[in-house]
């Protein structure tokens, strides 16, 4: 029966230090091959410097190999940093092709070219490194096999014997026809080869209907293409439509879950960070955070100058005060809802430049529904606060149109950040809130201000 596994770090972390502390290398380094390679990694991240460089030239290559391409970009660079160049060819050498690329790129360009110079295929990585890291070609990999239009099922099997990766079992599923210029013709699962006669010819059976990306293609528009149609790799061609490498299901994963977390930090009011937080001093972390900070507190005093226009009616309607918060605070929530739904959508592909009129009726109509129901529980607290009838109208109706016009600005943003190329999920969060704060306030006072007559 299937077991499951659960590593404890903390227990392998001490045997390995404790291996180590005792001058046992060769007890530390049993440990580690021991493990998965994702497992490796973690424990070797948790060492200090200056154990990972002792330890790592000191396992197999390819253990070394492993642990790099799993280690964050910064953090496998920074190591890379600490070996000699003898050492770092060796491992370089047991690396995928797309991973070498990644991390020569993080190297300076003469240390790197010297690496390249060095290893026994340098034209399987070179191309790699003339690629954005953000573009599908910076995630491609090379190490893939290519089928011809004139080969016989047979001669395509035999290939697959003879010159598949043995390490990237993840690009044999789905095959790629390639003609004699290196055009991309059609693509063709290894399944299906198994099935067809032998002696028929691969451009017969192949799926001339294939998904391909451009290499200055972004990255996250092609993991959303593998992601809509379900794909295990995704060919990259250039602008002829000559096949350059392939984008497997391993980096896909990568790409989504990179992109997600500098979502979710930017929705926080923060650039993203490079690395783990932990591996991030404390300089870092504030420099990340400190621009968005000075801009929401300037954005922050527009509240401020709000009340001191309307400071005569509050002195007057001190009652007026006691829903500042209640308003300004339900004007953000109802903001920050829309454009975290309205982002998702812009990301999943739900929701297109195109749609921006749909996008503003749909969330106009639900601002005015939600509206009207904070209004009628604003109205109902204003009584039981017994600050007479006039000022609750005033709080039930200034929530009816802070709501609504938070729908409004909330759907509005992320599209006009789609549609001039920036980030949506950096107009949204605090700078949501902060916005929608002032304006809400400015609302509120006013109807007050028509209402009861001040």
């Amino acid at each position: 029966m299937p077991r499951t596994f659960h590593l404890d770090v903390d227990d392998v972390l001490k045997l390995v230090r404790a291996s180590l502390e005792a001058g046992n290398q060769a007890h530390a380094i049993a440990v580690l091959q021991a493990l998965r390679p994702a497992d490796q990694a973690e424990v070797f991240s948790e060492l200090r410097g200056a154990e990972q460089a002792d330890l790592l030239p000191a396992l197999a290559p390819s253990d070394s190999a492993a642990i790099l391409e799993e280690l964050q970009d910064e953090e496998a660079a920074e190591l890379a940093e600490s070996l000699s160049d003898a050492d770092l060819v060796r491992i370089v050498e047991e690396m995928a092709p797309d991973e070498a690329a990644d991390l020569l790129g993080d190297l300076p360009d003469e240390r790197a070219e010297t690496i390249l110079s060095n290893i026994e295929d340098p034209d399987e990585v070179r191309p790699l490194l003339m690629h954005a890291d953000e573009s599908a070609g910076g995630l491609m990999t090379t190490d893939f096999l290519v089928l011809r239009t004139r080969m016989r099922v047979r001669e395509a099997l035999d290939a697959v014997r003879r010159m598949a990766p043995s390490e990237s079992a993840e690009t044999l599923y789905n095959l790629y026809v390639v003609d004699d210029s290196n055009a991309l013709r059609g693509v063709v699962n290894l399944y299906r080869l198994l099935q067809a006669d032998p002696a028929t010819r691969v451009s017969e059976v192949m799926d001339r209907d294939v998904l391909m990306t451009r290499a200055e293609e972004d990255r996250e528009a092609a993991a959303r293409l593998m992601a809509r149609y379900d794909l295990l790799s995704l060919p990259v061609v250039d602008a002829d439509a000559r096949l350059l490498g392939i984008i497997t299901h391993d980096d896909f994963v990568e790409t989504v879950e990179e992109e997600t977390t500098e979502d979710i930090q930017r929705l926080g009011g923060s650039a993203p960070l490079p690395g783990p937080y932990l591996d991030q001093s404390v300089w870092a972390v504030a420099r990340k955070r400190v621009g968005w900070l000075l801009l929401l507190f300037l954005t922050g005093t527009l509240t401020g100058t709000v009340l001191r226009l309307f400071s005569a009616e509050l002195d007057t309607v001190v009652a007026l005060a006691f829903f500042v918060p209640l308003l300004i605070g339900t004007g953000g929530n109802a903001g920050s809802q829309t454009t975290a739904t309205i982002i998702r959508a812009i990301a999943t592909g739900d929701v297109r430049l195109r749609d921006g009129l749909s996008v503003l009726w749909h969330e106009l109509r639900v601002g005015l529904l939600l509206g009207l129901v904070m209004a009628l529980f604003g109205i109902g607290r204003a009584l039981l606060w017994d600050t007479g009838f006039h000022v609750g109208m005033a709080v039930g109706v200034s929530l009816l149109l802070v709501v609504t016009w938070a729908n409004v600005v909330g759907s509005l943003l992320p599209m006009l950040a789609t549609r001039f190329r920036f980030d949506p999920a950096m107009v949204s969060g605090p700078l949501m809130s902060t916005l929608v704060d002032a304006t809400g306030l400015l609302i509120y006072l006013t109807v007050a201000k028509l209402i009861l007559d001040l």
